[in-house]
């Protein structure tokens, strides 16, 4: 797990380190909100609501609203169809709002090293109100969690990283390349019944307009309310 982690940062790092005379880094913090279940047999849902607060823990930059119905193939692959409405206030302006359809693949992939390995592929269609083109991207996660007390799921080591990659060029400034990248440590907690909440540092590495590079250091806190 040390080794898992220490390899994430590293690569976090790596990427920075291009445009470091262009970068510029923020203090940040997460909440996020995500309801989830079964809605009858293999059809389930989930519903996300996200402030993130940004500009040295300053004001909310960015409020994400996203929900999903999706259907269990097996009890290791879940797919599903999701829609987000993404607002990010600009001050002394009019707020750039962002709708997105995404369709989403979640892959139990096995259990290593007496954790559990998951991954999630999200695709998704873009439209900003700054512009008229529809962009598209993907982004990979791999998670890894795995009990400190063996035969405990009270107290859970977490890593995960992700990746995402613009596939075309939009008139609202994305270049079909790199978008940015995201890993996670912390812990999974617990919760009555089946609910968790996730507690960890998050670093973002952002590719943004004129070759510039922003560099996110976030306080994430992530409830999973399900049933």
């Amino acid at each position: 797990m040390r080794r898992l982690c220490l390899s994430l940062s590293a690569c976090l790092v790596g990427l920075a380190m291009p445009a470091q005379a262009q970068t510029s880094q923020d203090e940040q913090v997460w909440l996020n909100l995500t309801a989830m279940g079964s809605v009858k047999g293999d059809l389930v849902y989930l519903a996300e609501i996200q402030p993130r607060v940004g500009d040295g823990v300053s004001r909310v930059n960015q409020a994400i609203f996203r929900g999903a119905l999706g259907w269990k193939l097996s009890p290791t692959i879940t797919v599903y169809q999701g829609y987000a409405h993404i607002v990010s206030p600009v001050e002394n302006g009019t707020d750039l709002n962002e709708d997105r359809s995404f369709q989403q693949l979640n892959w139990t992939l096995g259990k290593p090293w007496g954790g559990e390995l998951m991954s999630r592929t999200r695709l998704e269609q873009r439209w900003r109100s700054d512009g008229d083109d529809m962009g598209w991207r993907v982004r990979e996660m791999l998670r890894y969690e795995k009990p400190l007390r063996p035969g405990s799921d009270a107290v859970n080591a977490l890593v995960y990283a992700e990746g995402f990659v613009a596939l075309n060029d939009t008139d609202w400034g994305v270049k079909g390349s790199f978008d940015q990248a995201r890993g996670f440590v912390g812990v999974e907690l617990g919760l009555p019944g089946a609910s968790t909440a996730e507690v960890g540092y998050l670093a973002q590495v952002v590719d943004q307009r004129g070759g510039r590079t922003a560099v996110n250091h976030v306080a994430s806190l992530t409830l999973f309310f399900r049933h």
